[in-house]
């Protein structure tokens, strides 16, 4: 019989007494197939009726949550630019006009992408939306978040790492019924870096079809992994992050930020950063200008919650990936722990792991602690890269587990971040087991600065 894992821990009394305080999973996962589904396969199905809109994506367009950028592709010509929505299904009011363009990645031509700013929304509204015409037309709805406020109860969805295997197909439809209200993603979108010529860009259409389910329904907030950096000298493809920047737009213009590879946006009672880990970030680079800057903005008084979004951890005991986020650990922890963030979400390394409130800012290569040490003004950290991906689980731990680490465990699967009210929010990790969601890691998050 399989060892099932609930750990439920209180984060005000998460810190550290002795060494080995924390859990490593016994769970062994049976086979389970972690290869890409086929192409021609009906989760990645095209709509029957010609040129007609797929791969439809929303996310937050502006600072505070009152307007999206809706987004998606047509195959074989640019069709119709704008977007009819209305809070009455099937009864359009306004029309929104997009832009549309297209770009080549080797021999491979895309579709006409289309991006379309809608904006001037209200808060906690239910709007429905059509993009076609004819019989081509499609039809979706999103809602709007509450309004910015300290105690606006909201929940989120955690996802990293996820590809286009059958267990991402698990962990995506496990995330739909979770009841989450829009996904930070971790980065590592759809993998098609791992094929060649031309079927890389097959692979993002595939993968825009796959995730359309959801991303068609709500915001998912994006962040960039090594997976869309698509660096390919042997295909003449040398423009870093290009399918990814040609498809996903992000509102990083709305907090003044010079790359839509960084950026923060406010929703409900949270203020959420998205970091880039492959980009420049030491001082005096745009990204660390612009953090530090967007760091002072916060106003824990009106958005109480502060996360934290990024591809590789800072703290992780797994084989993969080990120190590779030292860099921006030494760079920007004294900030994390100045500003009290709540929760640092990453990816990369192909499992689960949570964290006591730690910090290792007193540590320097001359002299200083040289270890993580129990910290109640430092965040949880938290790595998510499990989504389902074709390279596999990150089933090697360091042994004996680090004292800073409180639960980790080589599984797929996805998290909800639930927040309650200003001082209290819920949080969930849930494990795909083998098709199935099963609970398995949970603990109450106590905000930082109430």
């Amino acid at each position: 019989m399989l060892l099932r894992v609930v750990v439920v821990s209180f984060v005000f009394l998460s810190l550290l007494n002795n060494g080995n305080a924390g859990i490593t999973s016994t769970f062994i996962r049976s086979e389970w197939p972690s290869t890409d589904i086929p192409i021609d396969n009906e989760a990645f199905s095209i709509p029957k009726a010609h040129n007609a809109p797929q791969q439809v994506h929303i996310t937050q367009a502006d600072y505070d949550g009152r307007a999206v950028i809706i987004s998606w592709v047509t195959p074989d010509a640019p069709g119709s630019n704008k977007v009819q929505y209305g809070t009455a299904e099937k009864r359009y009011e306004f029309t929104a006009e997009g832009t549309v363009s297209n770009y080549t990645f080797y021999q491979y031509k895309s579709g006409y992408i289309h991006h379309c700013l809608v904006d001037g929304l209200e808060y906690d509204t239910k709007y429905y939306y059509k993009l076609g015409s004819g019989d081509s037309a499609r039809e979706f709805w999103f809602e709007t978040p509450p309004k910015i406020d300290p105690d606006a109860p909201y929940k989120f969805g955690i996802i990293g790492d996820l590809g286009q295997t059958y267990n991402s197909l698990s962990t995506l439809e496990h995330y739909i019924q979770s009841g989450g209200q829009t996904v930070l993603f971790l980065g590592d979108l759809s993998y098609a870096d791992r094929y060649q010529y031309n079927d890389v860009g097959l692979r993002w259409d595939s993968w825009g079809r796959f995730v359309e389910r959801s991303t068609s329904y709500q915001p998912w907030i994006w962040s960039a992994g090594n997976h869309e950096i698509d660096y390919m000298p042997y295909m003449g493809e040398v423009t870093p992050f290009k399918n990814f920047l040609q498809r996903y737009a992000t509102p990083h213009l709305a907090c003044k930020s010079s790359s839509p590879l960084w950026y923060a946006i406010r929703r409900a009672s949270a203020h959420i950063i998205v970091l880039s880990s492959y980009s420049p970030f030491v001082k005096y680079t745009p990204q660390w200008e612009w953090l530090r800057e967007e760091l002072q903005k916060v106003d824990r008084e009106k958005t109480p919650w502060l996360i934290v979004l990024m591809h590789v951890p800072i703290y992780n005991s797994n084989d993969a990936h080990y120190m590779e986020g030292e860099s921006m650990r030494v760079v920007f922890e004294s900030w994390f722990v100045q500003y009290k963030v709540d929760v640092i979400f990453a990816g990369h390394v192909h499992a689960y792991e949570r964290s006591y409130r730690i910090s290792n800012i007193h540590y320097n290569i001359t002299s200083g602690d040289r270890y993580p040490v129990p910290d109640k003004s430092a965040p949880v950290y938290i790595t998510v890269g499990d989504g389902g991906n074709q390279e596999g689980l990150a089933g090697r731990f360091l042994d004996p587990q680090p004292d800073y680490s409180a639960f980790r465990e080589a599984s797929y699967g996805h998290s909800t971040l639930e927040i309650k009210n200003r001082t209290h929010a819920f949080y969930h990790w849930n494990r795909n087991d083998d098709g199935k969601k099963s609970a398995t890691d949970a603990f109450v998050l106590r905000n930082q600065y109430w």
